[in-house]
């Protein structure tokens, strides 16, 4: 089953805790603080495998949970890292964030690696939390919660040159006279329903050549396969338009060509200024001769090829001329370096936090004081004075007041609700 699309929840490991602990031995009076800090948690890292076709290992996942890190220990024990989730997924796969769409990543590579969602800190024991203010706290952190982010996974296949043209044109019959591919062919359309991929040997030399599933018009507006056959025209250097120039299928092939122009035109301005060749194919049906001179008289500044994909006729010539035409051109990114951004995105806010009131109740809502919130322990005195602290130091305090909030009334982070100033 070939799948090329999808949209998957990834939430990486929690940090391990953080441990309060003191030293005790006999005969040694006022231990010190050592308590060790828990280990990260799991990143979920995608790493690309030149075998695969598809994104269905993905796609039966549904959601990708990260494990928590070990938890600190006394006598200054860290707790180890968790282990990280790695996700294989195909060449060309790109990764953007489900909610607003931005790009996170375009995986083009072989054995290319990203840390998609990163792993909690571990918290921090009561030996790290050490100050000469206070040289024994009797507090520790527990761990930071592991990013949480709702991803979209596209699949891009990677070609050289890409197939184009309607349904039953002979893209599948060309591929396979001309590659190693075996795709099906039959007597009806839309017989391709994914890309099939195939190496394609010009003497000492070769090429990846894709056949696309058959387009027509509206595709760029979902019609028929739609976007499913225009996201993989988007990687191929060279675009090789197949026409079924005898007009078997009651079809004018000077309309279809200007059809697909069009299309890929709506869809991306860029497709049609990449380097192309016209395939005439089907020249040993009757009425290709007279339509193929119409088609150059139309088109006299395109490079032509007449050929017969079943016959195995005219292809010679087609193939040394696609190779030395791949050979040079460049490949052209379709992201730009600065449109992929780093993980922590999600974290950036042009604000540390937002008040909004809600029935009588204050909420409080940003990274930092949420963050603040998970990791404190309020089962210890001593950290429940620093999160107060942290509180007041982060402005929440006074921009409460300047709101007009009074003591006793209730302020909510999250789940958990406070009496202000009480």
């Amino acid at each position: 089953m070939f799948v090329d699309e999808v949209v998957v929840k990834l939430i990486a490991g929690k940090g391990g805790d953080g441990c309060t602990s003191f030293r005790r031995e006999k005969f040694v009076e006022m231990g010190g603080p050592n308590g060790g800090n828990g280990g990260r948690g799991s990143n979920i890292i995608f790493v690309t495998d030149k075998s695969l076709r598809t994104l269905i290992d993905l796609k039966m996942m549904k959601i990708v949970k990260g494990e928590k890190g070990v938890n600190g220990k006394g006598s200054n024990k860290n707790g180890a890292n968790a282990k990280d989730i790695i996700i294989k997924v195909p060449m060309g796969t790109t990764v953007t964030d489900a909610k607003t769409g931005a790009l996170i990543v375009d995986l083009i590579n072989e054995d290319e690696s990203f840390v998609i969602a990163t792993g909690g800190r571990g918290g921090r024991g009561n030996k790290s939390l050490s100050t000469k203010e206070n040289k024994a706290p009797r507090m520790s952190e527990l761990g930071q919660p592991g990013e949480e982010i709702d991803i979209k996974c596209e699949l891009k296949v990677l070609a050289d040159v890409g197939l184009v043209g309607f349904p039953s044109v002979g893209k599948s019959t060309l591929l396979s006279m001309i590659s190693n591919a075996n795709p099906k062919i039959a007597p009806y359309h839309f017989t391709t329903l994914s890309p099939n991929l195939g190496l394609v040997k010009v003497y000492d030399d070769s090429f990846v050549i894709a056949d696309l599933p058959g387009l027509i018009e509206g595709a760029s507006e979902g019609t028929g396969l739609g976007i499913k056959f225009l996201r993989h025209v988007m990687r191929t250097k060279v675009i090789a338009h197949v026409i079924d120039i005898s007009g078997s299928e009651i079809r004018n092939p000077i309309e279809d060509y200007a059809l697909i122009l069009k299309e890929l035109d709506k869809y991306d301005k860029t497709i049609n200024k990449r380097p192309s060749v016209i395939i005439a194919n089907k020249m040993d049906l009757k009425g290709s001769e007279e339509n193929l001179l119409l088609f150059k008289e139309k088109y006299p500044e395109l490079k032509i090829f007449s050929i017969s994909a079943l016959l195995n006729e005219g292809i010679n010539e087609l193939l040394e001329y696609l190779n030395k035409l791949v050979k040079e051109t460049e490949t052209v990114p379709l992201y730009k370096k600065d449109d992929t951004f780093h993980k922590v995105y999600k974290y950036e806010e042009t604000e540390k936090f937002t008040i909004t009131k809600e029935d009588n109740i204050w909420i409080i809502s940003g990274k930092e004081p949420e963050e603040l919130l998970l990791m404190t322990r309020f089962t210890e005195e001593e950290s429940i004075q620093r999160f107060a602290r942290k509180i007041r130091g982060m402005g929440i305090e006074t921009k409460l007041e300047e709101l007009g909030a009074m003591p006793g009334d209730e302020v909510k982070i999250l789940d958990y609700i406070f009496i202000f100033k009480e």
